[in-house]
């Protein structure tokens, strides 16, 4: 097949400075050449290494005052762990090797720092090598806002009891156009922001996110990720992008779509975008997940050939996705994990939140 991607196109990929214009470009170009350009810049800048996190994610509470319409999860069981719960099941979590836990849960009416900096020292306390993925920017913002205080001064505190990394949740698509459709009483783009940049410069590290396929434009999607990448370029803070499909079931957005005769976005227009992020982000940010929960396990497969190198953790329970329609698990076994990566051709490697990795016991 003739290359039609043109030379001055691929140049600026390998310097890490494509253009708007230019990655609309890619848009057009036939897929199999945009995966291949994404795949020889992941093999430069990662090599051939898939990596993948232990991890349990801990969705302590449905419980929430939002209004995203994109949201299937809220107040649907009305639950709350007790801080019992969540050690208990930290505890489960490092008993099946976990190095990490994923925090996060709905907005509270009375959201008390107290309480959140509690479950952070409590965890802590009883797991101190366990690394705390936690609160992301919305409920950073949140609890702010509801005690009295800047986003910096509610970062240090949560970071003095144990808040290690943050999700880079909460992103959608980063255009206050979409925002004010699909969660207008969410933070706006510049709030999103400053949590994230005020975290990176504490040294909080965090990961980031585009949630996609509901009411934005391509060339907003393209707008998100050139924001990441300005952000990285001025904190290198960012460990990772993760692309999320919006998952358009049990929800009002997608019920909106669903009756318009759209649904979610076809495995092309995924991989096309995952293709498109580890171009556009190329030398910035070095890793590209692929989350198996929203493509699927086999397509999360095939993205690694797109431009991904990491799968993401084995989660051991998932709630978010899950409730919007998502049929994947909600857990994935190391083994299979393994499986996975090897059937693609590539070695599977632990690591942590980090990116930092990990000789796994027993691990060939």
């Amino acid at each position: 097949m003739k290359n039609t991607i043109p030379d001055d196109i691929i140049q600026q990929a390998y310097e890490g400075n494509v253009t708007k214009k230019n990655a609309l470009k890619l848009l057009e170009v036939p897929p199999l050449q945009l995966f291949s350009l994404a795949d020889r810049l992941r093999k430069q800048a990662v090599g051939d290494d898939v990596t993948y996190v232990v991890n349990r994610n801990i969705n302590f509470t449905d419980q929430c005052i939002g209004n995203c319409g994109f949201c299937a999860f809220r107040n649907q069981e009305n639950y709350f762990l007790e801080k019992s719960d969540i050690i208990r099941k930290t505890k489960e979590a490092v008993e099946l090797g976990a190095t990490e836990v994923c925090i996060q849960g709905g907005l509270l009416e009375d959201a008390n720092l107290e309480f959140y900096q509690d479950i952070l020292s409590s965890i802590k306390a009883n797991y101190p090598n366990i690394h705390i993925h936690a609160y992301s920017p919305m409920e950073v913002f949140h609890l702010a806002k509801k005690n009295g205080l800047s986003i910096e001064s509610t970062i240090k505190k949560l970071k003095n009891s144990g808040l290690e990394t943050m999700p880079g949740t909460a992103a959608e698509i980063l255009s206050d156009r979409v925002r004010e459709i699909i969660c207008p009483g969410k933070l706006n783009t510049l709030q999103w922001e400053n949590v994230i940049t005020t975290a990176h410069r504490l040294g909080i590290a965090t990961t980031a996110t585009m949630m996609y396929g509901h009411v934005e434009t391509k060339e907003e999607r393209i707008d998100h990720i050139l924001k990441i990448r300005d952000i990285q370029q001025k904190t290198a803070g960012f460990t990772e992008f993760v692309l999320l499909p919006f998952m358009p079931y049990n929800n009002p957005i997608g019920k909106k779509m669903i009756k318009e005769g759209k649904y979610a976005t076809g495995g092309i227009e995924d991989l096309q975008f995952y293709a498109l992020s580890r171009i556009l982000l190329h030398t910035h940010i070095p890793n590209i997940q692929a989350s198996w929960v929203k493509l699927g396990k086999k397509l999360a497969q095939v993205a690694l050939a797109c431009g991904a190198n990491d799968v993401g953790g084995t989660l051991m329970e998932e709630k978010i996705s899950s409730s919007a329609g998502a049929k994947n698990g909600e857990n994935m076994e190391v083994s299979e994990i393994k499986w996975l990566v090897r059937t693609a051709g590539r070695k599977p490697v632990q690591r942590n939140t980090l990116y930092e990795s990990i000789e796994a016991e027993n691990d060939s």
